[in-house]
């Protein structure tokens, strides 16, 4: 897969994902995910700034995302869990994913959406809240 990402970023001359880094921003992120149908978040990216709107996108791995900045939307997708993401400084939307698993996730700083997910059929809201700190609505 890496050697699949760096033949792309060569083919596109996306210098700013080098691997020597490590933060981008949402909308440059998404803009890369979109053009190239990619499935995963390059593992070498490990904080996003801004938001970024991944719904509907054949998106299936955060991959090493631990931190995001601001607002994240993944309606829609097939991630299946949040693996290394830790906190999102905005709202998370999961509504209508096939997202399993809230992964590492300890914080959401606005709403966190579960609305349609096996998520919000497994687990009561007070349950939510005692594995996420939400600073927001939860919706399920």
């Amino acid at each position: 897969m890496k050697s699949l990402i760096r033949k792309i970023l060569k083919e596109n001359d996306w210098d700013w994902m080098g691997e020597a880094s490590s933060t981008i921003s949402g909308p440059e992120l998404e803009d890369f995910i979109r053009n190239n149908d990619l499935t995963e978040i390059p593992d070498h990216i490990k904080h996003v700034g801004g938001n970024l709107n991944l719904y509907n996108t054949p998106i299936k791995s955060l991959g090493n995302l631990e931190t995001f900045g601001g607002h994240l939307d993944l309606y829609g997708t097939q991630i299946k869990s949040l693996e290394n993401l830790e906190s999102v400084d905005g709202n998370l939307d999961l509504r209508n994913s096939q997202i399993k698993s809230l992964g590492n996730l300890e914080s959401v700083g606005g709403y966190l959406d579960l609305s349609n997910t096996t998520i919000s059929k497994k687990y009561s809201e007070q349950e939510i809240r005692n594995m996420v700190n939400v600073g927001g609505n939860i919706y399920l």
